[in-house]
């Protein structure tokens, strides 16, 4: 899955969306039908997502944080993508690999401690 980043957009951001979203009146000499509110309102999404660096169809409100903040997935080209998983799959075998250290020392330490007290116990035995 696509990680999620917060953005925050400018007041002239808002602004421009917030228009775009309003009511567009019918014009009698207009040929053809005008733009909806919800074309007018994606494209402005679409317009800001190119601008900043998201997918403007991922886009969610970040709740708590204000008009301002959003999250949304960043665009990224298929080779983007590809690299993006390449290192999360080394990165995640990196954390492994440093978990499965840290265990083996840690089981190493405790057989050495076992072995110590195995082997005081075996003098012990033997002494008259």
């Amino acid at each position: 899955m696509y990680p999620r980043i917060l953005y925050e957009i400018t007041p002239d951001d808002l602004k421009k969306l917030l228009d775009a979203m309003k009511p567009v009146p019918m014009i009698m000499l207009h040929l053809g039908r005008p733009r909806s509110q919800q074309e007018n309102a994606n494209a402005a999404w679409a317009e800001l997502g190119a601008r900043m660096g998201f997918d403007a169809m991922t886009v969610q409100p970040a709740p708590g944080r204000g008009d301002l903040f959003f999250t949304a997935v960043p665009s990224e080209t298929p080779e983007q993508r590809d690299r993006r998983l390449t290192q999360e799959v080394a990165d995640r075998r990196a954390k492994s690999i440093a978990k499965l250290r840290l265990d083996i020392a840690a089981m190493q330490q405790t057989l050495a401690e076992e072995l110590a007290e195995c082997e005081e116990e075996h003098e012990e035995e033997q002494l008259p």
